[in-house]
């Protein structure tokens, strides 16, 4: 895995950068799959704060054990571009399995949802964390977590509109056949159904030939009300605005019909949406 090639959001660079502190800060100044835990646990933003005060795990503890266990580490180093600070061999395992996670849910960004389930699924943390704060950690961390965004007093950027707008019927057997080769089967049903309405909340994007790159909807997904998405752009076209346009239609549109809170669901790349319309994470009753 070349750090050249793999992008990270601004959470993992933070995690990234306080697990290398740790390491610092630690007796052999080797970074361990532990320290990406203990960095994680310091944040407080997306689901990462909610697992802090629902788990049982404790910093204190976690670098005591840290210690206790690797009194064998200098004879098993490695180096990563990552990092200054040397590190274990299960590091960079750990490492290269989130960024296969990345692909395989075709993201472009390696986030901490990638992170923590490698970290599980590598059982590099099987000293360290309970079974029962394992289920934890999958549950809140690595799995796709409904958000609210607040409407009432929102300031709507300015989005480019050039290449976005709302559907007609024509657009059905594109945007179909789009949506089921991009994203999935479920995805595809559920727009399906929305063109059984009489006006879809739909939004499309195009790109300079008029093929369909991305679309976003609201209020069609099991006739939810208040209810955003799904939403996708091609892989290919992401990183360059078009989800954040084709979001703040959607919102603009909702906030005009008269809801105050937009329920964002089944969110995967959260900072996206932390960072593009201040939403939050929904709490689970885990």
């Amino acid at each position: 895995m070349q750090q050249s090639i793999v992008k990270v959001t601004n959470r993992m660079i933070s995690i990234m950068s306080n697990a290398e502190n740790e390491a610092e800060l630690s007796t052999y100044k080797v970074l361990q799959p532990v320290h990406f835990l203990i960095a994680c646990l310091a944040e407080k933003g997306g689901a990462l704060g909610e697992i802090s005060w629902k788990s049982t795990l404790e910093v204190a503890s976690l670098r005591v054990l840290a210690e206790e266990l690797c009194t064998d580490l200098n004879q098993h180093t490695a180096t990563s571009e990552f990092f200054s600070v040397p590190v274990t061999e299960d590091v960079l395992t750990v490492l290269e399995v989130a960024f296969q996670y990345m692909k395989k849910y075709k993201q472009v960004y390696m986030n901490e949802g990638h992170l923590l389930k490698a970290l599980l699924t590598t059982h590099t943390l099987d000293h360290f964390v309970s079974d029962e704060d394992k289920k934890i950690l999958l549950s809140l961390g690595t799995a796709s977590r409904d958000m609210i965004a607040y409407l009432d007093q929102y300031q709507f950027p300015q989005v480019h509109s050039n290449f976005i707008r709302k559907v007609n019927v024509h657009d059905a057997n594109d945007l179909l056949h789009f949506v089921e080769h991009q994203f999935s089967k479920q995805w595809s049903e559920t727009i399906r159904s929305a063109f059984l309405l009489d006006e879809p909340s739909i939004y499309i994007a195009f790109d300079s030939k008029d093929e369909i790159v991305g679309f976003a909807a609201f209020d069609v997904y099991k006739n939810r009300k208040g209810y955003f998405g799904p939403m996708g752009v091609s892989h290919s076209n992401r990183v360059k605005g078009i989800g954040y346009s084709l979001l703040h239609h959607c919102l603009k549109d909702m906030h005009d019909i008269g809801y105050e809170y937009a329920i964002i669901g089944g969110a995967g790349p959260l900072e996206f949406y932390e960072r593009a319309c201040k939403a939050v994470v929904i709490p689970t009753a885990y």
